[in-house]
């Protein structure tokens, strides 16, 4: 019991001594022209002493520590669900059923555009189904473009190509 007292006491001054004494560095120049420092004396080296300990703080990212509110800018996505690129629609009325998709979730203030063979089709909704009565058949192009409330467009679908077969024209 008393030699553990005995090295806990020990290693207690060693410690405090250690943290107490000045610390030596040697400088010099060596044969490239390149000052180097060591604690090892190297004959015609310059003793400097340093009197305190230096702190150095360690480069730490202090963006985490940021917690002034950002704007979050959403990406929206839009996206032509039915009918498939390229599919054949029979129907003798004409009606062509368009639907399609926002993503992340559809929020206030944005409507769709549909786009029919390259031109405006309607107003835009805040809906993203639309009906197309009477279209006569053939090839047509249609596309969805996301507009905000100041009328930006924020997110485009790709085009589709779709073919409507009529058995006779009303």
């Amino acid at each position: 019991m008393k030699w553990m007292k005995l090295v806990t006491i020990g290693m207690i001054l060693l410690c405090t001594l250690a943290v107490q004494a000045k610390s030596r560095i040697y400088a010099w120049t060596d044969e490239n022209g390149n000052v180097v420092f060591s604690d090892t004396p190297k004959p015609g080296a310059e003793l400097i002493e340093v009197d305190e300990q230096q702190t150095i703080i360690s480069s730490v990212d202090t963006s985490i520590l940021d917690v002034t509110p950002r704007a979050k800018v959403e990406e929206f996505q839009v996206s032509i669900t039915q009918p498939e690129d390229h599919a054949t629609i029979r129907d003798n009325s004409g009606s062509i059923y368009i639907s399609g998709q926002v993503s992340p979730v559809f929020k206030r203030g944005l409507k769709v555009q549909l786009f029919f063979n390259g031109e405006p089709h309607g107003e835009p909704q805040t809906r993203s189904v639309f009906i197309l009565r009477n279209v006569d058949r053939g090839e047509h192009k249609i596309k969805l473009d996301l507009i905000d409330n100041q009328g930006k467009v924020i997110a485009s679908s790709k085009e589709r190509t779709i073919y409507l077969h009529r058995a006779r024209i009303n």
